[in-house]
């Protein structure tokens, strides 16, 4: 199975960065080229803060979504906590389904 995975990273001018890559570090690779999102041209190198791995390329986008609706403080916060990050993703693939668990 191929997994996907959302990241939050750091840019070299303290802003941060939401993405989703089947490959991190060749997708980190392409960041810090200057050949990545147009975001983060520019403001590489970037330090790879949280990582969360995702089932399918759905699953990662709707997570990717959510967190970009984040507050830069609420992003921190779940980067410096996987037990956070992984309920905050439980979260979100369950109002995707409409279950309330």
């Amino acid at each position: 199975m191929a997994w996907w995975y959302v990241y939050i990273v750091r840019c070299s001018d303290d802003t941060l960065y939401v993405g989703i890559a089947r490959d991190i570090a060749q997708r980190i690779a392409a960041h810090d080229a200057g050949t990545g999102a147009r975001y983060t041209r520019g403001r590489g190198p970037v330090e790879v803060l949280a990582t969360r791995r995702c089932a399918n390329q759905g699953n990662a986008l709707r997570l990717e979504r959510a967190l970009k609706k984040l507050p830069r403080e609420r992003k921190l916060a779940l980067a410096g906590s996987r037990d956070d990050l992984a309920k905050f993703a439980r979260a979100c693939a369950r109002a995707a389904t409409g279950r309330r668990t």
